[in-house]
């Protein structure tokens, strides 16, 4: 029975999603509760499916910095169970029903979800409430995250080719600002924690006046907004200050250059460029500067570099969206017999192409087909609209950004783009990576 609701439910998250027109507007419901806790209610009976999702205002760049990865590890540790559910059967009860679940960490928030049949929402609200006020922090839960955290590091950072480049790329670039560490954070410093310190964080930052419950799929809000009051309004309000960093990033007046030895066969090219913070102006101009130069087979580094001039097997511009200023990525593997400074100055071209001549009426109309077809994707199953709802109201203070961010995208010019390349793509304002095979470190 439950390898039948398994698959069903699988075939429901293949089908399920929304068909919404570029007209039509997401329509949902937001409310306080006396605690704090924001909730967010998204209608929708296209498919016999709902997303429960919490979004705890938590990220690596809110921990000490004599104890970074505190928020990942949390990311497992609340999967352990709590007073009223027993050690590793949280997973169980959500796939028993049919329904799948999953977290993620970044830079400035942690995010929790279970999609299941919408039948069962008062489980999904349960299990999250469970989370919030009775999870189970003990030294037995500790110590056998401990071991999955510091594996996982491992296999991403040490065993995986290239695993490192997020961890090299912003310690490089930052020295100031928290994001020169990465969610990972350092095995060593979860090995030191103590389990009060962990009990501190937990009371710190899991409460409800710093959480976003997002819902979003086929429910009747009534009906749920009365679940929520009896399983989440009971909760006390945290009463500790939750910590902000204020540090700002100086600017940067000289490029950082380095090489970094890995178990790879290719060599490959890394550049962090200085960028700002998602919701500003010049962010949008970035991004779709990002998707000029890599989306897609006929995006520039992808035809040019790739493709014509054969510099390398693999190239892409990714920026990284963050609560505070961050970083564009650029990241190339060299083709075979290539030097990581011929490719280097490949991407070079490309970029001064971008500052030099203009994007002609053509590139420039397909670039935002590709936005906001991409946008529209975002919000086209019951987890991403969920998410996305509790991101806008998260970092911008507004959730009907659901609806109105393309037009922030669409008001960028191709004037805009040129500037911010001119702006920000300046070697001064980067951090320059060579990954060069480990058999190369004795030369």
């Amino acid at each position: 029975m439950k390898k039948m609701l398994s698959l069903a439910m699988g075939v429901l998250l293949t089908l399920g999603s929304y068909s919404q027109s570029k007209t039509e507007r997401i329509k949902f419901v937001e409310y306080d509760l006396k605690n704090g806790m924001r909730v967010i209610l998204h209608e929708d009976h296209s498919t016999p499916i709902v997303a429960v999702s919490v979004l705890y205002h938590v990220g690596s760049k809110n921990e000490d910095p004599s104890r970074t990865g505190f928020a990942h590890f949390f990311e497992h540790l609340l999967f352990e169970g709590s007073e009223n559910i027993e050690r590793g059967e949280f997973f169980k009860i959500v796939q028993g029903n049919g329904g799948v679940l999953n977290a993620n960490t970044s830079f400035d928030r942690t995010f929790y979800y279970e999609i299941l049949p919408s039948n069962q929402l008062k489980l999904g609200i349960w299990l999250e409430s469970e989370r919030m006020l009775h999870a189970k922090i003990d030294q037995e839960g500790v110590e056998t995250q401990r071991g999955v955290v510091k594996e996982e590091l491992k296999q991403r950072n040490e065993n995986t080719p290239y695993g490192s480049i997020l961890n090299e790329t912003f310690a490089h670039a930052f020295v100031e600002h928290p994001y020169r560490w990465t969610p990972g954070g350092s095995p060593e410093y979860i090995n030191k924690a103590e389990l009060s310190e962990f009990m501190e964080f937990y009371k710190t930052f899991y409460v409800p006046n710093n959480a976003t419950l997002s819902i979003a799929g086929d429910i009747n809000i009534a009906d749920a907004k009365k679940m929520i009051q009896d399983y989440f309004g009971p909760i006390p309000k945290g009463t500790k200050a939750i910590p902000r960093p204020t540090v700002v990033e100086p600017k940067k007046t000289a490029e950082v250059r380095d090489t970094i030895y890995d178990n790879i066969q290719l060599p490959a090219v890394v550049m962090g460029y200085h960028m700002p913070e998602q919701g500003s102006e010049d962010y949008y101009a970035m991004s779709m500067l990002s998707q000029l130069l890599s989306q897609g087979e006929s995006s520039r580094f992808q035809k040019v570099i790739k493709d014509e001039k054969q510099k390398a097997v693999f190239v892409g511009a990714f920026p990284l969206p963050t609560e505070d200023p961050g970083l564009a990525l650029m990241f190339g593997i060299t083709n075979m017999g290539v030097a990581p400074m011929e490719l280097e100055e490949a991407m070079d071209i490309e970029t001064n192409r971008v500052k030099e001549e203009p994007i002609s009426d053509q590139d420039f109309q397909k670039l935002k087909n590709q936005v906001e077809n991409d946008f529209i994707s975002g919000n086209s199953s019951v987890q991403g609209l969920a998410e996305n709802l509790a991101n806008y109201h998260v970092y911008f203070g507004d959730a009907d950004l659901v609806n109105t961010e393309i037009k922030r995208y669409m008001k960028v010019t191709k004037e805009d783009i040129r500037k911010v390349a001119k702006k920000y793509l300046t070697d001064e304002n980067r951090v320059v990576l060579y990954y060069l095979p480990k058999a190369q470190q004795a030369n």
